[in-house]
C-alpha cells in the first residue's frame, strides 16, 4: 500500500509505517490541484490541517483506503462522502488529550490567580499585591461541555481539588468516577466554571452565544481549548465587559483559518486584513488568556498522536 503524507509528523509515523511494508511518499509543498493530480496513485493519506478534503478531491482518490488525520477532530474532511465511498477514517484524539487537560487547567489557575497580569506589572516594575489577590478553586463547580477524551482528561486532572465536576454531553451514560452527568440545564444552574472539550459540529458552532451566556444562574469563567467557532467572539466580549464571564482562558479563536496559521493573513504572502473589534479587546483585556491553539500541541503529545495513527493503521490494514 502507498501511503502519501501531506504534513510533516514526528519521525516515527514514517520509520514504523516503512517498518510494516507500507510505501511512503513525502509531499508538503504541491498546492490541493497539484495533490489531487496524483492522489489516483494511493491508498492511505496521512494529513493534519494542511487543507480540506472535500468531495472532489475524493473523487479523484479513485483507489483511497484510509485517511489519518495526526489529531483529534475530522472536520477537515467531508466525513460523510468519504465513508459512502468506503474510505476508513482514522483521527488520534487520545493521543492529545492528557495534553489538552493539563492545558485547560493551567489556564483556569492562571486566571484565578491573575498570573499573566501580575508577571507583566512585575516586570515592568510594579508591586501590586492586593490588586492581584487570587481566587481559589476549591469548593467550585467546574460544567464541562462535551465528555469525550479531552472533557475525561481535564475532569481526571481536578481530582485533586475540592470541586464537583458536572458535564452535560448529548451521548447517554458518559459520566463516570470523576464527573457527574446533568442536563445543560442543572448545568446552566450550578457551574462557576465552563469549559468546553467538544468537536465542531453544526450543533456546537456559535453556541456559546448571548442567549446561551446568560442562560447561567451565576457569572462564570470561561476556558476554550475546543474549536473557536463554537464561541462567538462578540458575544463573548460583551460579557466580559457585563462581568456576567468574569475571565477567559481561549487556546482557540473563530477567526481562525483551517491551517490555525497567519491569523488575520489571507496567505502566508499577503498583508495582514484588519484586526476585528473584538478580538482587539480580547488582546487588551487583563482577565482573558490567549493562546496559538496549542492545548495539544506538547513535546510528549507529538509523538502519541503519531503513534496512535499508526497504532490503528496497522490494526486495520495489517
Amino acid at each position: 500500500m502507498k501511503i502519501l503524507h501531506l504534513d510533516t509528523n514526528h519521525s516515527l509515523l514514517l520509520n514504523q509505517l516503512n517498518d510494516l511494508g507500507f510505501q511512503n511518499d513525502e509531499d508538503y509543498t504541491s498546492s490541493k490541484e497539484e495533490i489531487e493530480d496524483k492522489i489516483h496513485q494511493y491508498d492511505g493519506i496521512i494529513i493534519r490541517s494542511r487543507f480540506t478534503i472535500d468531495q472532489q478531491f475524493l473523487d479523484k482518490a479513485i483507489n483511497l483506503k484510509f485517511i489519518g488525520r495526526v489529531g483529534a477532530g475530522l472536520e477537515n474532511i467531508d466525513c460523510d462522502y468519504a465513508e459512502k465511498k468506503g474510505v476508513y477514517l482514522i483521527s488520534a484524539p487520545e493521543g492529545n488529550r492528557n495534553a489538552v487537560g493539563e492545558h485547560s487547567l493551567g489556564m483556569l489557575l492562571s486566571l484565578f490567580n491573575k498570573l499573566n497580569k501580575a508577571d507583566r506589572e512585575v516586570r515592568n516594575g510594579k508591586w501590586l499585591r492586593e490588586e492581584n489577590r487570587g481566587i481559589e478553586l476549591d469548593g467550585k463547580t467546574v460544567g464541562l461541555i462535551g465528555y469525550g477524551n479531552m472533557g475525561k482528561s481535564f475532569a481526571k486532572k481536578l481530582r485533586g481539588f475540592d470541586v464537583e465536576v458536572i458535564c452535560y454531553d448529548i451521548k447517554p451514560n458518559v459520566g463516570d468516577e470523576n464527573c457527574k452527568q446533568v442536563s445543560l440545564q442543572e448545568l446552566q444552574e450550578k457551574a462557576d466554571v465552563l469549559s468546553l472539550h467538544t468537536p465542531q459540529t453544526e450543533l456546537t458552532k456559535n453556541m456559546v452565544d448571548d442567549k446561551f451566556i446568560n442562560q447561567f444562574k451565576k457569572s462564570f469563567w470561561l476556558i476554550n481549548t475546543a474549536r473557536g467557532k463554537s464561541v462567538v467572539t462578540s458575544d463573548l466580549v460583551e460579557a466580559l465587559k457585563s462581568n456576567k464571564v468574569l475571565g477567559a482562558g481561549l487556546d482557540v479563536l473563530e477567526y481562525e483559518k483551517k491551517s490555525f496559521e497567519n491569523l488575520f493573513q489571507k496567505n502566508v504572502t499577503s498583508s495582514p486584513v484588519e484586526m476585528p473589534e473584538a478580538f482587539q479587546y480580547l488582546i487588551n483585556a487583563e482577565n482573558v488568556i490567549l493562546s496559538p491553539h496549542v492545548a495539544g500541541w506538547t513535546v510528549e503529545s507529538k509523538q502519541k498522536l503519531a503513534q496512535t495513527i499508526v497504532d490503528k493503521i496497522k490494526r486495520k490494514f495489517c
